[in-house]
């Protein structure tokens, strides 16, 4: 949902400095409004995490390669990080509907059908996720989408255990999503399974300010790709919307790249800190089954993991800018902040986080953990904390107030 603030979380914004996330005025209406109409499915208390077949696997993917990831998840030891989502994108389904109008499984690369597979992925404590669309086909154009028949397609889901629709936009009537997207909510919850809905039209039409009535989370861009540009990009373009995230409702700047071998380890290190801190879903793209140990690091980062996952459900967001140096923060629980350094430049800085401007008073002591050393620091700061930062690269900690 938009915005949620209830009185305890608006008094710690207000007091942190955090004014632009707190919800006054129009926010305020906005998110009661939002919290009346929930979709009441209970999910998406804190971002989902999990994997995606899209970005690595294309169309090229079958009941195999989703066994086989569910069960890498569990050996690598990502499910007890909280990986749970097991995601089939485009192209699982045959190209016809069966005569009674329901979509298929294709027969060539998913024999045993998604019921199976469901059974499969839930027998490892995790869940499956599917794909489909509110046009009349797939962005893939291999299998149907689900206009105009959302309540049968809801039934089939629901029928064969499925836990997570991420739900496109192609080929469509030309109708707003507004319009479309709602629809398919309305038959979800009708069958009465918990499923979480992702709401994938790109930020065309702004989801952020609608999608907290109608799905968990919404995307913010246009697909990423494995590059250093689009990966920058589709985080400066997710930050815009930072103040209509929250539990319930997440901003969705698309799936993780990390492990996809096309960016330095300090880039995937950037990416997979920003996303955390913007409270993205974190959803994997690459091959769990043949991860290397610096992409096993990145992704495994448990104190990263667990600013994404904090409870309080702030989306973290971009304070000062000065050319390519950034600093990025957000309120946590237990009066705690986040706060990133990014080095979007091509050689080494210095970058400075100023108290006033992440939501601490300057005359505040806090202890530092450096979320990437695993440590921390061994004295405290006060007013400011500065670090040299690689090309590309980020810093990233939590600030622990000292109450004297």
């Amino acid at each position: 949902m938009a915005c949620v603030c209830c009185k305890s979380v608006v008094i710690f914004l207000l007091a942190a400095g955090f004014s632009g996330v707190v919800c006054n005025g129009e926010d305020s209406a906005r998110s009661e409004t939002s919290s009346r109409s929930l979709l009441q499915n209970g999910l998406g208390a804190t971002p989902p995490m999990g994997w995606n077949s899209w970005n690595h696997f294309g169309c090229n993917i079958n009941e195999n390669i989703i066994k086989e990831t569910a069960d890498a998840l569990v050996s690598t030891g990502f499910k007890n990080l909280g990986y749970e989502y097991v995601n089939i994108d485009d192209c699982w389904g045959e190209f016809k509907r069966s005569e009674n109008g329901k979509l298929v499984a294709k027969s060539s690369t998913f024999p045993s059908g998604i019921k199976a597979l469901a059974d499969y992925v839930h027998s490892k404590g995790l869940k499956l996720g599917i794909y489909s669309d509110a046009g009349y086909y797939t962005c893939a154009k291999q299998q149907p989408g689900s206009l105009g028949h959302e309540q049968l397609d809801a039934d089939t889901f629901a029928e064969w255990g499925v836990d997570y629709l991420k739900y496109d936009n192609c080929n469509t009537d030309g109708s707003k999503p507004e319009a479309r997207y709602p629809i398919m909510r309305d038959a979800l919850l009708k069958t009465g399974r918990p499923i979480f809905y992702s709401l994938c039209e790109w930020g065309v039409d702004h989801p952020a300010t609608w999608g907290g009535k109608v799905g968990n989370s919404w995307r913010t861009t246009q697909d990423i790709s494995n590059s250093w540009d689009s990966i920058s990009s589709r985080a400066e373009l997710n930050n815009v919307w930072a103040d209509y995230a929250g539990p319930g409702g997440w901003n969705d700047p698309d799936l993780l790249e990390v492990g996809n071998a096309n960016a330095s380890r300090e880039e995937y290190g950037s990416h997979f800190s920003l996303w955390a801190l913007m409270k993205a879903p974190l959803l994997i793209g690459c091959d769990v089954r043949s991860m290397t140990p610096t992409t096993r690091d990145i992704l495994g980062n448990a104190d990263v993991i667990a600013v994404n996952q904090d409870p309080l459900g702030v989306q973290g967001k971009r304070v000062t800018k000065y050319k390519e140096l950034e600093v990025w923060a957000g309120p946590l629980s237990n009066n705690r902040v986040a706060v990133i350094l990014w080095n979007r430049s091509e050689t080494r800085a210095m970058i400075t986080a100023l108290w006033q401007k992440i939501g601490l008073q300057p005359g505040e002591e806090v202890t530092v953990r450096n979320l990437w050393k695993h440590r921390t620091e061994p004295d405290t700061r006060k007013g400011r904390l500065t670090a040299s930062v690689k090309p590309h690269a980020v810093k990233m900690y939590i600030l622990t107030r000292i109450h004297q």
